[in-house]
């Protein structure tokens, strides 16, 4: 946060003047400003984390700078006792933040001729009031001026020149504590704001994850609330009360909720690259493709890491709201409760369930002894132990042109001028311009309710009028998040919404 903290005072003889001001300076010292390492006396102190020093100072705005007509601040005729802090020759206050490198000055007025312009202009309309609360007053450097004015207190004294605040406080310490408040008053507003640059407006991911964080609230909120029922429990045998203190069910199939997975083993996926050159190209746009149009992953494998590390690759091809996983079960799940299921090799699928066109399985089985690598070679590539079937009751053919978003991820994926990390900026804003087009027909056919022709004529304006494309947005409209939908229905209710359309 930059923020300039100054103790301004009105003066009976030259008006509005800006007695002391403390600056924060995030870069190196302004030209004639000093430091700890400069000529002169170094007082050096500690408060709170801020190391305060003493410098020299070749040029110092508070003294009127004498003929120098550069000087931001006013000349030595136009001050007098009560309008002067510091004392001619004085080097200023400067303290160094030893934790953010931070350095905070403080003189009579600021250093820079524009900051001096902004603080006099605030000076001057905070002290020009005879009546004054509070008041924020905008500047074109797009900053805030907030001022507080108090009474004035530094009087003239038997019609001579006015009195100086350290004579009326009789304290010759006075600059310097208030040089340490100042400073801890702008360390703490900056360790509380901070500044945070938006760059439009909130994915549809990042709703999905904010709605899903304050579900988990909701829940967390409802146990919590349930004590007082489990408190009129009937009491359990000795040794037998932590059975009930889990919050997580014990059903394998929900192992995902529960946050109870192990450190990562070795034999993992890293990239969609990676899964594409272990797989194979037809077998990984197989998989792919039944990723991306929503129907049911099957993973079988004795490796519950190496499913996990699977499905975290895959779900990076769909939004956030799409992915229902269930990492590793003892028995098999309906593809209404999740679209990635990990199952172990004993466990059965559903014959049904294997000729179906809407799931695929990929069956993971250690692999044969005399296709096996060296020892070395397997520990570079310790995938190399493992063999991958990919089956589905629907295969893709190789020459169907498929939904364009797989064809781009492929294009991308092949292209070995693309670092991973590239890749994976590819697949965001894919991601994004489908979405997009999943927003524009929900909100054209869900909440405007145009006839079939319309929405046939929006397809191809999209450029995914083809049944693949339309499968997928389709199941895309699925993942939309719950504040997008409730802005739109409520849009539609609004009184503007009733107007003809032209």
């Amino acid at each position: 946060m930059n923020a300039i903290v100054a103790l301004c005072h009105f003066c009976e003889l030259h008006g509005p003047r800006t007695l002391f001001c403390t600056e924060v300076l995030h870069a190196p010292l302004p030209k004639g400003a000093g430091d700890s390492h400069g000529q002169g006396e170094q007082a050096e102190e500690e408060e709170g984390g801020i190391q305060m020093s003493s410098g020299t100072c070749t040029h110092s705005p508070a003294e009127g700078a004498g003929a120098e007509s550069s000087s931001p601040g006013p000349k030595k005729a136009d001050m007098c006792e009560g309008c002067r802090s510091l004392a001619v020759g004085h080097p200023g206050y400067i303290s160094h933040d030893k934790e953010t490198s931070i350095k905070y000055v403080s003189h009579q007025h600021p250093s820079h001729p524009q900051l001096f312009s902004i603080v006099r202009q605030a000076c001057v309309r905070s002290l020009s009031c005879e009546v004054f609360e509070a008041e924020q007053f905008g500047c074109p450097q797009r900053a805030q001026r907030m001022n507080t004015a108090f009474t004035p207190f530094l009087h003239q004294r038997n019609g001579n020149a006015a009195r100086s605040l350290t004579s009326l406080t009789s304290d010759d310490n006075l600059w310097a504590c208030l040089h340490t408040s100042f400073a801890w008053l702008l360390k703490a507003c900056g360790s509380r704001l901070t500044e945070k640059l938006l760059e439009g407006a909130p994915t549809e991911d990042t709703l999905v994850q904010m709605e899903k964080l304050a579900d988990l609230e909701e829940e967390s909120e409802g146990w919590d609330n349930s004590e007082a029922e489990e408190e009129r429990a009937p009491v359990l045998p000795e040794g037998a009360e932590g059975l009930e203190l889990t919050k997580c069910p014990t059903d394998s199939s929900l192992l995902s909720d529960c946050d109870s997975w192990q450190p990562r083993k070795l034999s993992v996926f890293k990239s969609l690259r990676h899964m594409r050159q272990v797989l194979g190209a037809q077998s990984f746009r197989m998989l792919a493709w039944h990723v991306l149009m929503g129907n049911q992953v099957i993973w079988k494998s004795r490796d519950p890491d190496l499913v996990l590390s699977a499905f975290e690759v895959l779900q990076t091809m769909l939004p956030v709201g799409c992915v229902r996983a269930v990492p590793y079960s003892s028995q098999y799940e309906e593809a209404y409760r999740c679209n990635f299921l990990g199952l172990g090799l004993h466990v059965q699928v559903p014959a049904h369930v294997l000729a179906s066109e809407f799931a695929v399985v990929v069956e993971v089985h250690a692999a044969a002894r005399s296709s096996l690598h060296t020892a070395s070679c397997e520990d570079d590539q310790p995938l190399s132990k493992y063999e991958f079937s990919v089956t589905s009751g629907s295969p893709v053919a190789a020459d169907r042109v498929g939904p364009t978003i797989l064809n781009k991820i492929e294009a991308a994926l092949t292209n070995q001028n693309l670092s991973v990390d590239v890749v994976d900026q590819c697949l965001i804003c894919l991601k994004e311009e489908w979405m997009n087009k999943v927003k524009v027909l929900f909100k054209f056919t869900k909440v405007d309710s145009r006839p079939k022709e319309d929405t046939q004529k929006l397809l191809s304006i999209l450029g995914a009028s083809e049944e693949d494309n339309v499968k997928l947005l389709k199941f895309w409209m699925t993942g939309l998040s719950k504040t997008y939908k409730s802005h739109l229905m409520s849009t539609v209710r609004s009184p503007m919404a009733s107007e003809p359309r032209n």
